[in-house]
């Protein structure tokens, strides 16, 4: 491509990020080069700013600037290896959707210096039109468990619908610092990303703070080991940045080894626990478009079942089975 084009969003594509949009129509363009562009101002829709958040609509024209052809790539694209990895990973599938257990470690997109992450390796499991599967929502980098992945357009403007409108129930388990007191109960904040003496990271603000969301999450203490750690059932009502992480460092209890968040001055660890964030999107629940409802469960990841053995934790004495997530 040597000029600007100006294309328009299909009826189809409705409500698709405009990250996502862009890894279907121009997959040569990284993540990274992406933010660049939309900082710049070089990426517009309806001639306006926007963000890689942003949501589309149809009819709506997206500016794209010269950005080169996407390289040549051989006929049955995809590494079989990628292929391999991701279906070892599966904990659903449909004709419309994939429920991968995200491994701890894996990032569900590319940014600066990630070249290893789940959108890149979707590519490997092509559909019949030969399109990648689409994310329909994410975890973080260093959180494993039950990630959504639509197989179509279709499905991922059905999903994305769903997420938005708060119709899917997720429940996440976590090892955290201390007791929650009380044991159970609801957070409720605003929250915003700016500039701290450790980089850049979610933060609670006023309401009416630049940039500030609402975020709310339910908690409940499912087991404690001593007064030093306690296993805590989270179910967020809201989908925000590092939602969970902030939340728990905020009641005052966070998450154990949260390279973000994590503070409380002088800790010490216990002997034998697993490395890595505790944090797991242990449930999923959400409504399929044959009017299901799909429940599906993850299995802890290894360095979180070494921790749960450690402190004693019996994951299937309290089966997820046990708790409601439309409560």
């Amino acid at each position: 491509m040597s000029g600007v084009r100006m294309q328009v969003v299909a009826r189809d594509e409705a409500g698709m990020r405009l990250d996502r949009w862009f890894v279907t129509h121009f997959p040569q363009v990284t993540f990274g080069h992406l933010q660049k562009l939309l900082r710049s101002g070089q990426i517009r829709v309806d001639s306006g700013r926007v963000k890689t958040s942003t949501r589309l609509e149809s009819g709506q024209v997206v500016r794209v600037p010269p950005i080169g052809e996407a390289p040549e790539r051989p006929e049955g694209e995809g590494n079989p290896k990628d292929a391999d990895f991701l279906r070892d990973l599966i904990l659903y599938e449909d004709d419309d959707i994939y429920v991968f257990n995200k491994p701890h470690g894996l990032a569900s997109q590319g940014g600066s210096g990630t070249k290893r992450h789940m959108d890149g390796l979707l590519k490997s499991l092509p559909n019949a039109k030969g399109e990648a599967p689409r994310l329909v929502h994410r975890l973080d980098r260093d959180t494993s468990g039950c990630l959504v992945v639509a197989k179509t357009k279709a499905a991922a403007t059905h999903f994305g619908t769903v997420f938005r409108s708060r119709s899917a129930r997720k429940i996440y388990w976590a090892i955290v610092a201390g007791n929650p007191a009380p044991n159970q109960g609801s957070i409720s904040c605003f929250i915003a990303k700016q500039e701290t003496r450790d980089g850049e990271q979610m933060v609670v603000v006023p309401n009416g703070t630049p940039g500030a969301q609402h975020s709310m999450t339910y908690y409940s203490t499912t087991d404690t080991a001593s007064r030093r750690f306690a296993w805590v059932t989270l179910k967020p009502v809201t989908g925000r940045t590092h939602q969970l992480r902030v939340h728990m460092a905020q009641l005052g209890n966070p998450i154990i080894d949260d390279p973000r968040y994590f503070n409380i001055v002088n800790w010490e660890a216990a002997p034998g626990l697993g490395e890595g964030l505790h944090l797991h999107a242990r449930r999923i629940t959400l409504p399929l478009s044959s009017g299901k409802r799909l429940d599906v469960s993850a299995p802890l990841p290894p360095h979180m079942q070494q921790s749960f053995d450690a402190l004693g934790f019996d994951a299937d004495r309290f089966d997820v089975q046990d708790v409601d997530p439309e409560k």
